[in-house]
């Protein structure tokens, strides 16, 4: 449900969607295939934690934001990154967006 709230969100700020995934190796298969020009990262994938995409992405020069629901720690190699809140509103998405 909050992933098809961000998805209507993107849409409407004038912007794509390359692929949505659930999984690390998903999301891994994503960065490799391209595509895509900066991508919206949610920290807690179930059990696991973004940041292996995170390093991906950093490492390709492609911009992310990490989305959290709040209480997750960010490591310091990726504390530059801007970070969108849930619960996400539009005007919060287009913020965010303009920084990357």
């Amino acid at each position: 449900m909050i992933a098809m709230l961000l998805e209507d969100f993107i849409d409407l700020a004038g912007h794509g969607i390359a692929a949505m995934v659930a999984s690390l190796s998903d999301g891994l298969e994503a960065i490799e295939a391209g595509g895509f020009d900066a991508a919206i990262l949610d920290v807690n994938l179930g059990r696991d934690k973004c940041w292996p995409l995170a390093d991906a992405l950093r490492s390709m020069g492609i911009p992310y934001v990490f989305a959290t629901g709040g209480g997750d720690t960010i490591p310091p190699e990726h504390a530059s990154a801007p970070t969108l809140a849930k619960p996400y509103t539009l005007a919060s998405l287009e913020a965010v967006l303009a920084r990357i």
